[in-house]
């Protein structure tokens, strides 16, 4: 990709092909156009708008990157300023680019490990920022928009990482605890031995712990924080309206799930559009409300009260609700107003029944969405870039695993489910 002459129209070309890829493959996309202007030997991110795998890795990991390599970078790094240094990676030395990026609300961390210290210059940095900022925010717009299907994938991805995370925290916080236990006995006579392993194990329950922390801090989102970015969203669409916005904030700081929050702002600001095109109307009220099961998002108008559910259909507004099991209720009074109420639970639902792709891995997540667009293996294969044999075997467990005996009635279940 060349930054004279064509430059910008090169870059735009690489950043649409970037972005039209599925959201498995924009990182291994992102770092082979990258790797003409900076070369490196692996890529890896950290995007906290994703819930259920904010850690991605491409290419050949000599050095193993960990989300504690990576949420120091995000923590420190300067929006529109990469930083070329070296840094520690599974106990060696690294040249690499870091490039942080505040196009979501949380932030996202592009780290990219070079194979030699070669100073980039200011042209090139600039592209890499760009491009970042440019896929972190397509990032951020799926998560935003809680699109049904993607919402649908993200919830059963998220499940069973949730599975994960939690097996395998109970282990290694059992197996380190045990190992205290011994190496604080009085059986021991090498203090120093003794020392030195206490240390270590201190150290892994420290990093256990504050794992935990991010995985939270990724994964939940504060009430009162996520209803403050609602209003800054909200506030811009009545903006040159004469419609007074008001709002209720809820009165809590509880956590949310990450697909909850997404699923509330984006089902209030499709209703919130909808409401607008009322007339006359004069005032509109927003409102959250927890209760210790659900989350109850309101949307109150003094307009001609009448509003019905029917209207609210090209939204989409009770497909992304029933993705969560959630409920939309519309109370309509003549001459009065409307109140619409999306009520989301707060517990996640875990029956295979109502959230089938639950047993899918990402791959196989992939396979089948491609699957249900009526694609034969081999166009599957290209797409995913892996083997037609390889598409075979994906298949082959996802009929398995979803209880089906063909492909038809796997992509019936998919498109069910989304």
């Amino acid at each position: 990709m060349e930054l004279t002459g064509t430059g910008a129209v090169s870059a735009l070309t690489a950043a649409y092909d970037i972005v039209r890829q599925p959201l498995g493959r924009i990182l291994p996309r992102l770092s082979a156009v990258l790797a003409e202007l900076v070369p490196h030997r692996a890529a890896a991110e950290l995007s906290t708008h994703c819930a259920h795998s904010p850690h991605k890795t491409h290419g050949d990991l000599g050095p193993r990157v960990t989300d504690a390599d990576l949420a120091p970078l995000l923590a420190s790094g300067v929006p529109g300023l990469p930083w070329q240094g070296t840094l520690t990676l599974d106990g060696a030395e690294w040249p690499v680019l870091a490039v942080t990026s505040h196009a979501t609300p949380r932030g996202a961390v592009l780290l990219l490990v070079r194979h030699e210290a070669t100073v980039l210059g200011d042209d090139v940095l600039a592209v890499v920022q760009g491009l970042w900022d440019l896929v972190t925010c397509h990032f951020d717009r799926f998560a935003t928009e809680a699109v049904p299907g993607s919402l649908a994938r993200s919830r059963a991805a998220a499940a069973a990482r949730e599975r994960v995370m939690a097996e395998l925290g109970e282990a290694h916080s059992a197996t380190l605890t045990g190992i205290l236990g011994v190496l604080r006995g009085r059986g021991l006579d090498d203090a120093a031995a003794r020392a030195a392993a206490t240390d270590l194990a201190v150290d892994g329950l420290v990093e256990l712990r504050a794992r935990a922390q991010r995985d939270r801090e990724i994964a939940e989102e504060p009430a009162d924080r996520a209803f403050d970015r609602l209003t800054g969203e909200l506030r811009p669409l009545a903006r040159h309206t004469p419609v007074r916005l008001e709002f209720g904030a809820p009165d809590s700081t509880r956590s949310l799930a990450a697909d909850v929050a997404h699923t509330a702002r984006a089902v209030v600001r499709a209703v919130l559009l909808t409401v607008l095109e009322q007339a006359p109307l004069g005032r509109v009220h927003v409102g959250w409300q927890l209760t210790a099961d659900e989350l109850r998002a309101s949307v109150r108008d003094d307009g001609p009260g009448t509003l019905t559910e029917c209207a609210l259909t090209p939204a989409r507004v009770v497909e992304r609700l029933e993705v969560l099991q959630g409920r939309l209720d519309v109370d309509a009074v003549p001459g009065w107003g409307t109140t619409v109420t999306a009520s989301i639970p707060l517990r996640a639902v875990r029956e295979p029944a109502s959230d089938p792709l639950t047993v899918l891995g990402e791959r196989e997540l992939e396979v089948l969405t491609r699957l249900a667009r009526g694609l034969r293996n081999r166009s599957i294969a290209q797409e995913l870039h892996i083997s037609e044999s390889t598409v075979k075997f994906h298949v082959a467990n996802i009929l398995t695993k979803l209880g089906v005996a063909s492909r038809g009635e796997a992509a019936a279940l998919f498109h069910a489910a989304a």
